[in-house]
């Protein structure tokens, strides 16, 4: 028999003999009416998890997590406002009911239905997946809340301190409020739930601001494996910065009580805390899981005898709010109104085209006030002498340093975050004196953990910063690549661009790093990037580009709340000649506040028609020095900077190589899974195509640095062969 028929039929066998658990006596604050909403709340929840059941055994429902056994949720929710941002663990469907039924308008019955039966005229997601979240209910969607949440909750949290010096003009969250994130005891494990206590902690130990509540459910059991007696709490409890708070989920009136005094904590302190929440879990972990498999019967059993709708029919008898026998009637008429809903619901719509999938893969436009740019007045005060260095061509490190002085100034939502951002400057200096110019609450020095940093930066950009987060090298960001591709670039796509999490993520990257670090300074692959929908990715070259190309970028995350990646390449940072020692033809005067290069725009240098190279990044300095060599041949040629690297400008591209002969594709990153092979498909059945690329290996460090890169020498003698002439 399945474990939800059992619970089913057990509960409503002992609320009607009368035979309710024993426990401890009502008493608290909560009050007889939001007593009564909790129970429908959880009586709600435990249908919708009945009937979605139901709706997957017809072919109707699809993949779902249920909530039966952390009904104690909806007292979680009413003892927050319906205005406190809340990243929800997959099991919180009595939350989001809770804050529901307290907020004129919303039907969360039928919104969740929606969502089971993935139609498109489901409210949050629009049909691409089953989730929780609610724009009407500050509930941002999560789809996989394996603490990988956690980190951007306190992004969100550390956002509200800093809106006392300003407020972004799309700011989402009140100066006096909170941030909630929940999570299950086998989640504390998790690299990111460490991550997010531990930088929580550490900000505020440093007297930062964090409005921050955790809420640990604790059923004690992650899937099949059960936490380990008394590790949780120990854990929770260790936490420096963070004060705890423990509370039995299956009491209404207990968890209520505690997360009214802990609310009220964090509120007047502006520090975060911890809530331990016991809960149990009935049936299965998820889907089709029999728990029985892997528990004994016994285990099983228990945990349903504890059933917190019994436990909740019982504190609501005592407390004079309700009879077992109004009880009941209400668990059977919440049944009764998921029942009928859902046969409405099953007929409702649902995305049928990949354009329809698709749609909300790029958020909407933001309108934004029209800007004249920094005035006269505030520039020389943050430029100081530099004012006078403009006149004269730079390097790249210094011009992107400008740009970033302009950008701040224009626009006081920016922030930067990272590690070694501030005091240092930066590992080479590209934020050098900007601490000085805008203070610690712009240029955050972070902790050195990249969940973290990236973490930071999603939840600002969901409440209206505009985050300018560095990771300090580009095989850093695989500790935490999921943060991008999991976290950022879904929230549009599974909220139906409802949420968004603008920013421009620089990133110091690729090879050609002379002796320095190996791979793990030197990472030439970007394919980890690549593949993320919805994502732009772009690698200046040339000075003066990176500072056109980073001002569209950041017009990209304000007006059009997209996603950036600004790749910068290390090894033209200092870059100063082209040709020969001293020419100083790498450099460039800093453009004009106003100047820009479109996205998808790319850079061509000279018109030849024998032989077009395309390239990025440093590939784009040595092809010029090879163009120059190869013309000595009697070549034409004309050099393609990419400039845009996802998504591929494919129309500019081909516009580009009109009436070129043939095609070299110069690609500094590895053989495998990277930009050569996207441009080899795009070119390879319109005229002939040769490339030259990295092999597939890591970077070694000393002088074999570059042995597996391209050179002038590689890329000169891969167009000669493609040309068919001699190669020397």
């Amino acid at each position: 028999m399945d474990r939800a028929d059992i619970v089913h039929d057990n509960f409503v066998r002992r609320v009607a003999a009368g035979d309710l658990p024993q426990g401890s006596q009502p008493s608290g604050p909560l009050t007889a009416d939001l007593a009564r909403i909790a129970f429908r709340a959880g009586c709600l929840s435990r249908a919708l998890d009945r009937q979605a059941r139901v709706m997957q055994r017809a072919g109707q429902g699809f993949y779902t997590i249920g909530s039966s056994g952390h009904e104690g949720m909806a007292a979680v929710a009413l003892a927050l406002r319906a205005d406190d941002m809340a990243f929800l663990h997959y099991r919180d469907a009595a939350f989001q009911i809770g804050r529901a039924l307290t907020v004129a308008g919303q039907d969360p019955v039928w919104d969740m239905l929606l969502s089971f039966a993935a139609s498109r005229e489901d409210p949050i997601s629009g049909g691409r997946h089953k989730v929780l979240g609610s724009r009407a209910l500050m509930i941002p969607p999560q789809t996989s809340t394996i603490a990988s949440h956690l980190p951007k909750a306190v992004g969100a949290a550390h956002s509200i301190g800093l809106m006392r010096r300003h407020r972004p003009a799309h700011a989402l969250l009140a100066a006096d409020g909170l941030v909630m994130a929940s999570f299950g005891d086998a989640s504390l494990n998790h690299s990111t739930a460490q991550g997010a206590l531990n930088s929580a902690g550490w900000a505020t130990w440093q007297g930062a601001a964090m409005p921050m509540l955790f809420v640990c459910e604790d059923n004690g059991i992650g899937i099949s494996t059960k936490s380990p007696k008394g590790w949780v709490e120990a854990v929770l409890r260790a936490r420096p910065g963070l004060t705890y708070f423990q509370a039995d989920g299956l009491d209404l009136y207990d968890t209520y009580r505690v997360v009214t005094e802990a609310a009220d904590f964090i509120r007047r302190s502006r520090k975060p805390a911890i809530l331990h929440l016991r809960t149990v879990r009935l049936y299965g972990h998820a889907g089709a899981d029999v728990p029985t498999t892997y528990l004994s019967r016994d285990e099983v059993e228990a945990d349903e005898a504890n059933d917190p709708l019994l436990h909740s029919v019982r504190l609501l008898r005592d407390a004079g709010v309700m009879a077992p026998d109004a009880a009941l009637a209400a668990y059977h008429a919440a049944a009764e109104e998921v029942a009928t809903k859902a046969a409405d619901a099953v007929t409702r719509p649902r995305l049928q085209s990949s354009a329809d999938v698709m749609a909300s893969l790029i958020p909407p436009h933001r309108a934004l006030a029209p800007s004249n740019g920094p005035s006269a007045e505030a520039r020389a005060a943050a430029f100081g002498s530099d004012l006078k260095a403009m006149d004269e061509p730079q390097p790249m490190s210094r011009l992107i340093n400008w740009a970033l002085t302009d950008i701040m100034l224009e626009r006081p939502e920016a922030v930067l975050m990272g590690e070694d951002v501030g005091r240092k400057g930066g590992v080479y200096g590209v934020t050098q004196k900007l601490l000085a110019r805008f203070g610690a609450q712009r240029v955050i020095d972070t902790l050195l953990d990249e969940q973290s940093i990236l973490g930071l930066a999603i939840g600002m950009g969901q409440n209206g910063f505009l985050p300018i987060p560095e990771i300090q090298f580009l095989a850093y960001l695989h500790n935490a690549e999921d943060q991008i591709r999991g976290e950022a670039a879904t929230l549009p796509f599974f909220s139906d661009g409802q949420f968004s999490n603008p920013m421009v993520l620089r990133i110091a990257g690729l090879g050609y790093q002379k002796g320095f670090g190996g791979h793990f300074h030197n990472d030439n692959s970007l394919g980890v990037l690549r593949d993320i929908p919805g994502l732009i990715v772009a690698c200046p070259s040339r000075p003066e580009d990176a500072v056109m190309m980073l001002r569209e970028s950041v017009r990209l995350a304000a007006e059009e709340q997209r996603v950036v990646v600004f790749v910068e390449p290390i090894a033209l940072y200092p870059m100063r000649d082209l040709y020969a020692p001293a020419d100083g033809l790498w450099m460039a005067r800093y453009p004009e506040p106003y100047q820009r290069i479109a996205f998808g725009k790319v850079g061509v240098t000279g018109q030849g028609r024998d032989l077009a190279i395309i390239t990025y990044g440093n590939g784009h300095h040595q092809s010029l020095q090879a163009a120059r060599t190869l013309a000595t041949t009697g070549l034409a040629l004309r050099v393609i900077d990419l400039r845009w690297l996802s998504p591929l400008p494919e129309a500019e591209i081909l516009q580009s190589v009109e009436g070129v002969g043939r095609v070299l594709i110069v690609d500094e990153c590895r053989r495998s899974g990277n930009v050569s092979e996207a441009l080899m498909t795009l070119l390879a059945q319109k005229l002939p195509c040769a490339r030259v690329t990295a092999d597939d290996s890591f970077i070694a460090t000393g002088p074999a640095y570059a042995a597996t890169l391209p050179s002038v020498a590689s890329i000169c003698a891969g167009g000669l062969a493609l040309c068919g002439k001699p190669v020397p």
